[in-house]
């Protein structure tokens, strides 16, 4: 395992959720932590938890414009002098069908969730290769098995999966490592708003099978991250048991596989479709206020 003392960790996402957690307890084991969102005041808030101190810098930059998140590492390595660990943690997630969902919504989750990991990895990955770090690229249990009425988050999960397993053959030989974190859902805003927002989402949760259907605490998932990053893994999974979708996948997109939930989708989706109409947007209030870049 490696000690978190004095290492230099780049969060993006950092100011609420996962990255925020992540940043507490990594900030509790000694890390110099450079935290960035596209909130001010959430940024300020999780500053102020952790003291204020001088291992502590937080930046408001918008992972889907490259300038800024070059401008946010170059800080971070004037500041503490390199970058040892990077969390490409930001994420969005949009509503409704292939159909109802707004296709400026749809883009944007891809802008957030592909390229704006992209744009993380290409501004840290020079001090990341100098420091022979390790890169933890947030993915989720989505790019192993779709999820209706998620089909812009379920594209972007499964493609930086893929971008984290080539970007590991490309960096190896730098003795850099890279994993990447599949999550089944976690009580983050993110899952807490779309419940809030659709009721018929909350159902279609529960009509999952078996453990499919529960909601993992955030310190939970946090303290499984923290291990995967001490551990330099290449993959993390939380729960543990989502792991095994990864070998279960060829068979998950087969009819076999989506038969146990084919029934309840059917009759669920309208609905679900029916309430982003009536709600009027395609994604939380929070999302909905995020600038173009």
């Amino acid at each position: 395992m490696t000690s978190m003392q004095g290492k230099v960790v780049f969060i993006t996402g950092g100011a609420r959720g996962i990255g925020a957690e992540v940043a507490r307890r990594l900030h509790n084991k000694g890390a110099k932590l450079v935290l960035t969102d596209l909130s001010e005041a959430d940024l300020a808030t999780v500053a102020a938890e952790l003291g204020h101190d001088d291992r502590v810098l937080t930046v408001v930059a918008d992972v889907r414009d490259l300038p800024a998140m070059q401008a946010a590492a170059d800080q971070a390595v004037e500041r503490f002098g390199g970058i040892d660990v990077v969390m490409a943690n930001a994420g969005i997630a949009s509503y409704g069908s292939v159909l109802q969902v707004d296709p400026e919504a749809f883009k944007r989750v891809l802008d957030v969730n592909l390229l704006g990991v992209f744009y993380t990895v290409r501004a840290t990955l020079p001090a990341v290769i100098n420091s022979r770090g390790y890169v933890l690229i947030v993915s989720s249990l989505a790019a192993f098995a779709a999820s209706p009425s998620l089909a812009a988050y379920d594209a972007s999960k499964a493609g930086v999966e893929h971008f984290a397993n080539a970007l590991r053959s490309e960096v190896a030989h730098h003795d850099v490592g890279v994993g990447s974190a599949h999550m089944c859902w976690i009580d983050t805003p993110l899952v807490r708003d779309a419940k809030a927002d659709l009721p018929a989402f909350d159902e279609l949760i529960a009509s999952l099978p078996g453990p499919l259907k529960k909601t993992t605490s955030v310190t939970r998932c946090a303290a499984t991250f923290v291990k995967g990053i001490e551990g330099r893994k290449d993959h993390v999974y939380c729960p543990g048991w989502v792991g095994l979708f990864r070998w279960l996948k060829p068979v998950l997109s087969t009819r076999l596989g989506e038969l146990p939930t084919r029934k309840a989708f059917a009759e669920l989706v309208p609905r679900v479709d029916e309430q982003v109409e009536a709600l009027g947007r395609s994604s939380s209030a929070y999302n909905e206020g995020l600038a173009k870049p």
